[in-house]
């Protein structure tokens, strides 16, 4: 029979003996389930006081399982592996206590301990901007970047609270000292990288003294501009120092050409007058001695010695003459022999004509030299006596 039907018996209400057939009780309900979470692990409440202690023990056994469980995966959670370019910082409750190389390594899980790995090889850059005043008070825009590595785990992670913002200011600083002491021209051309290169030291020296850990790798300095406003004027003047410079380079490579070849031609004219002064006293000592010669033949023989002088002379001067007068002996006409329109003839106009004056040139040699001979046997005979 139901527990509803008419007659039944109302002890087998699920819902207990209530005079009201209305939904459940919520806070019976609560304690209910309270009371039953309150046995499952050794509480004591509810009918029956030998079966509320066998499960109180059922109970502290599963929860030493549970806990024992949860243990080992919180232990487990201590393991860590630090990479070859990394170093292992191990804090407890915030105090640092060791440093870890590379490899397989355990410590004390959270809260306990807890690791901080820092890569010791790998390069950070920071970008570094800035706009400063040179020495002769001009504005200058720098752009670049500055690369550093942590040379120091611990000093990195707790000497200073934020390690590249201090480099930037470093930088900043190291920079506006060597701008500067530098004028515009020698920051905007050949000087990027000898100032880079004193930044660098600085910045070193200033990470340093506050024990950073870092180590400064390089500084780069990629632009060296003056600010927009004036970049235009400043192109025109670097622009005008431009062409001055290859006009100087112009100018002296001409006069590297020029002055040496001037130097050739004075050293040849020096050489040819030297020479021609060498010459002249040679030969006017020449002159000189022949005349002493002359003279003392002379005086031994005057008469010889006019006439040997005076055949030299007319065998000189007829040499170099282009017309030849000659006299036969014993007849008093004088043959005039025009050598010069002789010699300037065409041979090829007329061959006849160029024959016949071969002919007489040579008679009239032959008869020359017949009569320089017969002076010379004159000269002869009068030397003999």
């Amino acid at each position: 029979m139901a527990w509803n039907e008419p007659g039944g018996n109302g002890d087998k209400d699920p819902w207990g003996n209530r005079s009201n057939q209305g939904p459940p009780d919520l806070d019976e309900v609560f304690k209910n389930f309270q009371r039953k979470f309150g046995n499952l692990f050794g509480g004591k409440g509810g009918r029956g006081g030998g079966r509320g202690s066998g499960t109180g023990s059922g109970g502290t056994i599963g929860i030493g399982i549970v806990v024992a469980i949860v243990l080992l995966f919180w232990m487990a959670t201590g393991f860590y592996k630090i990479e070859e370019a990394e170093r292992g910082v191990i804090l407890r409750f915030g105090k640092h206590v060791d440093t870890t190389q590379s490899g397989l390594h355990w410590h004390w899980p959270t809260p306990i301990e807890s690791v901080t790995k820092v890569d010791i090889t790998k390069v950070h850059p920071v970008p570094l901007r800035a706009t400063m005043l040179t020495q002769d008070e001009n504005i200058v825009d720098i752009e670049g970047t500055i690369q550093y590595q942590v040379a120091d785990a611990i000093r990195y992670l707790f000497n200073v609270r934020t390690p590249e913002v201090s480099l930037s200011q470093a930088a900043e600083s190291a920079l506006r000292e060597s701008i500067g002491t530098s004028k515009m021209d020698f920051v905007i051309t050949e000087g990027r990288g000898q100032i880079a290169f004193q930044v660098e030291e600085t910045i070193q020296q200033i990470m340093d003294f506050y024990g950073t850990g870092i180590k400064v790798v390089k500084v780069n300095i990629q632009l060296a501009k003056p600010p927009e406003a004036v970049k235009d004027a400043f192109d025109d003047v670097t622009q005008a120092r431009e062409d001055e410079v290859r006009l100087i380079n112009e100018a002296e490579a001409y006069r590297n050409e020029v002055v040496p070849k001037a130097r050739g031609a004075a050293a040849r004219l020096r050489e040819e007058a030297d020479a021609y002064n060498k010459e002249v006293i040679a030969r006017a000592e020449g002159e000189a001695d022949r005349f002493s010669q002359q003279l003392k033949a002379y005086e031994r023989s005057p008469g010889v010695t006019r006439d040997r002088l005076y055949l030299d002379m007319m065998e000189s001067v007829l040499g170099n003459s282009s017309k030849v007068l000659v006299d036969i002996e014993g007849n008093n006409n004088l043959l005039y022999l025009p050598l010069d329109k002789l010699m300037s003839r065409s041979a090829a106009t007329d061959t006849l004509d160029s024959s016949l004056q071969n002919l007489t040139q040579q008679q009239d040699l032959l008869r020359l030299q017949q009569q320089t001979q017969r002076s010379r046997n004159n000269l002869r005979t009068r030397e003999t006596r």
